[in-house]
């Protein structure tokens, strides 16, 4: 495991349109999600320990936003080899329905959307403002490996600043495992 920062990218870099495939089976682009006024894109996968610490604090802000037009998608960016079996889309599909997620988990299976969009690690999060100009890219919050010591709560303080129209100024990298690429 190789621990990785997510890398700094330009404030105000617009979304890049992807169509990937759900858990559910169904495909989902950039304008599946039109109507939410902040977009959250988390690239992620299931085996990470970073990403194991932190999913139920992305599902329980799923919740927390769901009636203000606030969308939070997961894409799967790691390789799903024989090194990594814990990543297949079968497992994606058991993970999502264990945890009870409430956000759409995509599967970048040709890791062209990853790449786009530049992600580094996992997690690696990325908020859009309602125009899906890039205004947050980095960490959940301040200790994502013990929620209880947790002091500052920067996606959740960036999504309520968007909500308020007003712009994010501190941003701090997101950290984890790196993405397992295809060779």
């Amino acid at each position: 495991m190789v621990l990785l920062e997510s890398l700094k990218i330009q404030m105000g870099e617009p979304a890049k349109e992807f169509s990937l495939k759900g858990v559910d089976e169904k495909n989902y682009t950039l304008d599946t999600f039109k109507t939410a006024q902040v977009l959250v894109l988390i690239f992620m996968c299931n085996h990470c320990p970073y990403v194991k610490a932190v999913w139920q604090r992305l599902i329980d802000l799923q919740e927390k936003f769901k009636d203000l037009k606030v969308q939070f998608v997961g894409i799967n960016a790691n390789a799903a080899n024989t090194e990594y079996p814990d990543d297949s889309f079968e497992n994606m599909q058991r993970e999502f329905a264990e945890r009870k997620m409430n956000f759409p988990y995509l599967i970048d299976s040709n890791q062209k959307v990853s790449k786009d969009y530049n992600a580094q690690c996992t997690p690696d999060i990325y908020v859009y403002d309602e125009e899906r100009k890039l205004a947050y890219h980095g960490r959940i919050d301040d200790n994502w490996k013990d929620e209880s010591k947790v002091t500052k709560h920067e996606l959740a303080e960036a999504i309520s600043m968007l909500l308020k129209g007003e712009k994010v100024t501190e941003q701090y990298p997101s950290m984890g495992c790196s993405i397992k690429w295809v060779e």
